[in-house]
């Protein structure tokens, strides 16, 4: 008999950047400051070193300091869902059990990027990174960066075969796939928006929550919005979502997390720091990115 799951998170688990120092290196101080005020805003969870967090460009020695560092700092409070992804199912691996030792309570891994894998590549690749940490896994469909679709039929197969496979972040923007998958998902798998301005319409559908970049911004704003959403005040979640429409779409006017980190700049929370390739933003998205933090008095 399979182990029952449980549902790792309901609500908003936000993709928290990494914040650098000028000289390059992450910046333990700042890590700690915005982890306390997604703790203070009452997000539902935190996933460090995923694409927002600039991952791809971390050594691994500084996906575990930050993995540690969150952990540390959110003393278990809510859970911690560590970025483990990898085009190479071996490194993929060892990433998930690092960030299993450095107190991660879940894991979430993206599809793998360049080499398109088939679905049952796919399914053999999440399968092994459930059976090496035997902690929850959440995988995370995201066609335009990956070049690869996790079909739905892959998800549920992975799904029935393993307890540790605990749920998708779906950022696919394929309304009937996501649909598919939240009709027929077995108790305790969860999906999450992987698309900010998508959240409450998948929330309505009977998705979980999501995992955010614009919560980055303003936590307990969307936060509030997605707690609407789940509890059905979609009058109110409403409300909330076309406020915040143009910061969500605007996040994405860059390659992620040019755009999110160089608000956080503008509100004075960072550094305004990336590393190569990334590049701070330019000016002609800088404009309407910094027009709208004004009308939103996110910045004075």
């Amino acid at each position: 008999m399979m182990k029952k799951r449980r549902l790792v998170f309901r609500g908003t688990g936000t993709a928290l950047v990494t914040p650098f120092k000028k000289d390059g290196s992450v910046d333990e101080v700042v890590m700690r400051e915005l982890v306390d005020r997604q703790i203070k805003a009452k997000v539902e969870a935190l996933v460090p070193v995923g694409s927002t967090g600039e991952g791809a460009t971390l050594s691994e020695e500084e996906q575990a300091q930050v993995i540690d560092i969150v952990v540390d700092q959110v003393r278990g409070r809510i859970p911690v869902i560590g970025g483990a992804s990898a085009n190479s199912t071996r490194k993929a691996v060892a990433l998930a059990q690092e960030a299993k030792r450095h107190g991660a309570d879940a894991i979430l891994t993206v599809a793998p990027f360049y080499n398109k894998p088939t679905q049952e590549g796919l399914y053999q690749h999440f399968g092994a990174i459930a059976e090496a940490v035997e902690i929850p896994v959440i995988i995370y469909n995201v066609p335009g960066r990956t070049a690869s679709n996790i079909e739905a039929a892959t998800a549920l197969r992975l799904a029935d075969d393993s307890p540790f496979i605990a749920g998708i972040k779906e950022a696919s923007a394929n309304f009937p796939q996501i649909m598919d998958l939240l009709a027929r998902r077995p108790e305790g798998f969860g999906v999450w928006s992987g698309d900010d301005n998508l959240a409450l319409p998948l929330v309505a559908l009977g998705a979980d929550g999501i995992i955010s970049v614009v919560s980055n911004e303003i936590p307990a704003e969307f936060g509030t919005m997605i707690r609407h959403a789940l509890k059905g005040r979609y009058n109110k979640a409403r409300e909330l979502h076309y406020r915040y429409l143009r910061l969500m779409n605007l996040n994405f006017i860059e390659s992620n997390p040019i755009p999110v980190k160089a608000a956080m700049a503008m509100m004075e929370l960072l550094d305004d720091s990336y590393r190569l390739p990334l590049t701070p933003i330019s000016t002609s998205a800088r404009t309407p990115l910094e027009q709208e933090l004004r009308k939103l008095h996110l910045i004075r």
